[in-house]
């Protein structure tokens, strides 16, 4: 991993340090929300149409702000994006209506929307060959962020949630001032496409549009590491330290198997392939809890017990899997966007990428949320685990077709696609 780190150019190496914080800062507070709001008396399907909507905030808006970055430089979208988390994580200390609490959450949503398709456009253009590499090394630190912060969140949950967001906005003023004194600009270059003709661009690129819709199914698999798995977890336990175990199984795997599992699939798969094995893995994650979920009561609030311990079991063994999907199946999506859409528009074709997922991860969470509010015990408790399964395993199946018949492989200087009987792209 450190030989990885120092193999990228310094401006990469900034980007992971910059990762590391925004993901301590964001999970400081973020799975903490869905219990924070169970304690205020919303119900499972308010709470999962609130994180929709900041999901749809942060997702949705990239359709914006992927095409600001193209045309104003990554490096003041990234730390705008830095600087509206100070006030969206400010105004949680604020708030406890429903009306405050979509504010913020969709105030977070906005600020990702700002930084995410950024970071990503910058890494993309300054990581060159190494490019999987160094996405599988964000997603490395941004494991160990989300590592520590739900460790110092379980901590200072203890004294009230307000104290974990007031915390949460110190965390991003640090790293919108190290942002503005630290990460170098880069040269914009002059786009003669308009905005509108860059839209048309990406509308009019099928194989972006179809490698959108398989790729929709990791956000709205993603989503459920805030809503069902902790939800799960706290309902066959009993306790909110539940939560977090869910979190640091999810954080550990991350930081120690991303890097080695892109390294193995990247020597033995093809992009696609393995982007599709990432998916399905995902969905697979979820089996576990379709298993156990109906034959586990609710556990009575309080404080660890053994039945509670082994209840719990069956959610860390669907995270490990479900967190070993998710390193595997998010640095080949991101190696593979610029492949079926444009380096030229990186900024843009993220954006629309991301609006995709929005969407989709908005229907998913909303309808989990309704499934998991209508089962709460018996047989039907399979129903929203068995559905997240499905939605794995169509991904997957899109994505492995397109691998397949050679649609996501670059395209030659002639415009065609060049690629091997497996899908893989040709040597040289």
């Amino acid at each position: 991993m450190l030989s990885a780190y120092r193999g990228l150019p310094a401006a990469s190496r900034l980007l992971m340090i910059n990762m590391f914080g925004i993901n301590l800062g964001f999970f400081l507070v973020l799975p903490f929300l869905a219990g924070y709001m169970n304690g205020l008396g919303y119900a499972a399907g308010t709470i999962g149409l609130v994180l929709a909507l900041r999901m749809l905030a942060q997702q949705g808006l990239t359709l914006f702000t992927g095409a600001a970055a193209d045309r104003l430089g990554a490096r003041p979208m990234i730390i705008l994006g830095c600087a509206l988390r100070v006030l969206a994580f400010g105004l949680f200390t604020l708030v406890g209506s429903l009306p405050g609490l979509i504010a913020a959450a969709m105030l977070t949503g906005l600020a990702g929307a700002v930084f995410g398709p950024a970071v990503r456009a910058y890494l993309m253009q300054d990581a060159g060959e190494r490019r999987a590499e160094a996405f599988a090394l964000l997603n490395t630190v941004g494991h160990a962020g989300a590592l520590i912060g739900p460790l110092l969140g379980a901590l200072l949950i203890a004294v009230d949630f307000r104290l974990v967001a007031g915390v949460a906005c110190a965390v991003f003023a640090v790293l919108t001032l190290g942002q503005v004194l630290v990460l170098p600009a880069r040269p914009v270059p002059r786009l003669e496409t308009s905005l509108l003709q860059g839209w048309h661009e990406v509308l009019t690129n099928r194989r972006f549009l179809l490698f959108a819709l398989g790729g929709s199914a990791y956000f709205a698999l993603f989503g459920q590491l805030y809503l069902a798995l902790p939800v799960e977890a706290q309902r066959v336990s009993g306790v909110e330290a539940a939560v977090s175990a869910v979190f640091i199984a999810s954080t550990l795997i991350g930081i120690f198997g991303s890097v080695p599992l892109t390294s193995w699939f990247k020597a033995r798969y093809s992009e696609g392939a393995s982007m599709a094995a990432g998916l399905a893995l995902m969905g697979a994650g979820f089996g576990p809890l379709a298993l156990a979920g109906p034959a586990l009561a609710d556990a009575p609030a309080g404080r660890w017990s053994t039945g509670g311990l082994l209840a719990v079991l069956p959610v860390l063994l669907g995270t490990a899997l479900f967190t070993v999907g998710t390193a595997v199946a998010n640095p080949f999506s991101m190696t593979l966007l610029p492949q079926v859409g444009s380096e030229r528009l990186g900024g843009t074709y993220y954006g629309f990428y991301y609006l995709v997922q929005a969407l989709a991860a908005t229907v998913v969470n909303v309808a989990v949320g309704q499934l998991l509010d209508r089962f709460g015990q018996g047989p039907g408790r399979a129903l929203p685990f068995l559905f997240l399964l499905l939605v794995g395993l169509a991904g997957a199946g899109l994505i492995s077709w397109m691998s397949g018949t050679g649609r996501l492989a670059p395209r030659s200087p002639s415009g065609r696609r060049s690629t091997s009987g497996s899908g893989r792209p040709q040597p040289g």
